[in-house]
């Protein structure tokens, strides 16, 4: 099988799939070793970005997805019905902040951090699939734990959580009128 051919199974596993493929299912599926199977998939995305066709190749861990380009957003919207899905309240952006920098977190340590109770961002968050339970503290009560889910990485487009920008760069940030303006409008 030439690299070729394996890139084009590599693309209709991918398209097939639909959600984030694991490495490893890819590298079992075509019998080749980890390292060759990235390392074509590395290529097909420059080639992908390179040849500026309409989907892309995305990483999320040691996973991979076809998706669409966020560039062509306004054209593929006018193909989709509107969506009414409502966007994160400041709350539910706050709690989904907390978490994906201090998680694995418990919801009593998120109320402490925030000042108020988050029943209802953590039931937003985790309705929207951006968190999910990763565990239990081993203690009194058993308090469950919350971490941030593939469907956060793809959100926001990371491909790791240490792509989140480091908190001390926050710090560095003066926040004009102008700057908050700009940020509202982007809302």
């Amino acid at each position: 099988m030439d690299r070729r051919e394996i890139k084009a199974i590599i693309e209709a596993l991918l398209f097939t799939w639909g959600d984030p493929l694991h490495i490893d299912d890819i590298k079992n599926i075509l019998e080749l070793e980890k390292n060759e199977v990235k390392q074509i998939i590395d290529e097909m995305i420059d080639d992908f970005n390179y040849n500026r066709r309409g989907v892309q190749i995305i990483q999320i861990n040691n996973k991979y997805q076809i998706s669409t380009r966020p560039e062509h957003y306004d054209w593929i919207k006018k193909l989709c019905t509107p969506n009414k899905s409502k966007s994160l309240s400041n709350a539910a952006l706050e709690t989904l902040s907390i978490i994906s920098y201090k998680q694995p977190i418990t919801k009593m340590e998120i109320e402490s951090i925030r000042g108020v109770k988050c029943d209802k961002a953590l039931k937003t968050l985790i309705d929207k699939n951006l968190i999910k339970e990763v565990g239990r503290l081993d203690k009194t009560g058993r308090p469950i734990l919350y971490g941030t889910t593939e469907e956060f990485l793809k959100y926001f487009g990371l491909q790791s959580l240490n792509d989140l920008p480091k908190l001390k760069e926050f710090k560095n940030i003066e926040l004009n009128e102008n700057t908050i303006n700009h940020l509202k409008n982007k809302e």
